[in-house]
């Protein structure tokens, strides 16, 4: 599913969208070059979820975990520095993977740890400075969320 965002307002949208059908257990795995809005729309999709007023990007600590009174933690991960998949055992991975709703900046730093059923978001710039387009490729229980999304 590709869909045009003609700014950031519209990837803010997207993301917020995306985060009321996450579930525990739920991986996003956002992909695209540095300055594509990976960290505007997680961001976003913490913001839409927890209803958080201030998100802080992991750069440094590779991982923020965001817990919820009503649902599960939210942990974003920014895995750009990560030299070897399995040092994301060290950031506690298994158990965002097990208990959370997972959002992952740079997933293919994950390799074969990142699991199969997942929705890969793509972002690449689009033709103006804010302007992004983004791939949605859906795992089967995303797909049949994504059907609902799309109808409205």
């Amino acid at each position: 599913m590709a869909i045009a965002l003609p700014d950031e307002v519209a990837t803010c949208g997207l993301a917020a969208n995306l985060a009321q059908l996450a579930a525990a257990g739920d991986v996003v795995g956002l992909s695209g070059p540095l300055g594509s809005g990976k960290t505007v729309f997680a961001r976003a999709f913490i913001r839409a979820r927890l209803d958080a007023a201030e998100v802080p990007s992991p750069t440094f600590t590779l991982v923020e975990v965001y817990q919820s009174l009503t649902g599960p933690a939210v942990w974003h991960f920014d895995l750009y520095r990560l030299e070897r998949p399995e040092e994301a055992y060290e950031l506690g991975i298994e158990e965002a993977f097990a208990t959370g709703i997972s959002i992952i900046e740079w997933p293919e730093r994950l390799g074969t740890l990142l699991p199969l059923e997942h929705l890969g978001v793509t972002l690449e710039p689009g033709d103006r400075e804010t302007a992004r387009r983004a791939r949605l490729d859906a795992s089967p229980s995303w797909a049949i969320r994504l059907q609902r999304l799309a109808r409205g």
